[in-house]
């Protein structure tokens, strides 16, 4: 056993960041990515913005723009509460840490390992707050790139597609940083079976695997969208 931290506790933590790390390096490599449903609905962001670069009113392009940073500036609030309430919780941790000592099949943490594991906590919702505030920026930044589309007409027709394909691709790229920060979210959830077991840790850690494989690559929603189904 670890001077500091158990065997098993490290072990646990070993496993979980090798199978995110595996999962996001899979998820994120170039050659799966039609695969995955990232993939689908980027093409289905190029189709957007082509019909955006068409047409003169772009209103429901900006309120559809609007809805989607919306969401990133709700999820990066809630990241930040729960890095202040996870902060706090370590001011008053021996509290928590002996009522889970009183749980049965709690395995038996010290105050250190304790607030190791909240600190590990911390650190997946700030990562996840970078993530969607730098998400809802981009998402402004595609409104000024929607605005600044030049207007179709019989000379310029190149210059619309090009500057939709850029549009496009700035929406996925914020479209990739909110799912790395809803991710985050899936995370946290795992790391919080630590705080009772760490082969509960392993346990859901496993799960939560599973169910991002699944909906990444064969989720009915992926079908549906990449035209597979029924």
């Amino acid at each position: 056993m670890s001077s500091f931290v158990p065997n098993l506790d490290l072990a646990a933590f070993l496993w979980f960041v090798t199978v995110v790390g595996l999962f996001n390096l899979i998820a994120g490599h170039s050659s799966l990515e039609p695969r995955t449903i990232a993939g689908a609905i980027q093409k289905q962001r190029l189709n957007w913005m082509m019909n955006m670069a068409e047409r003169d009113n772009r209103m429901l392009d900006g309120m559809v723009l609007q809805a989607l940073s919306q969401g990133n500036a709700f999820f990066a609030s809630t990241s930040a509460i729960g890095v202040g309430g996870l902060v706090s919780i370590i001011g008053s941790g021996d509290t928590a840490l002996a009522f889970l000592q009183r749980l049965p099949y709690a395995a038996p943490a010290t105050p250190l390992l304790w607030e190791l594991k909240i600190v590990f906590l911390i650190v997946i919702f700030i990562y996840a707050f970078f993530k969607f505030a730098w998400a809802f920026r981009l998402s402004h930044y595609t409104g000024i790139m929607i605005g600044a589309a030049p207007i179709p007409n019989l000379t310029n027709q190149h210059e619309c597609d090009l500057h939709a394909e850029r549009t496009a691709k700035l929406i996925g790229i914020a479209a990739e940083h909110a799912n790395s920060g809803l991710r985050s979210f899936y995370y946290a959830i795992a790391a919080l079976g630590w705080f009772f077991h760490p082969l509960l840790f392993i346990l859901i850690t496993t799960w939560v695997i599973i169910i991002l494989t699944r909906r990444e690559f064969f989720s009915r929603a992926n079908q549906v969208i990449a035209g597979r189904w029924p």
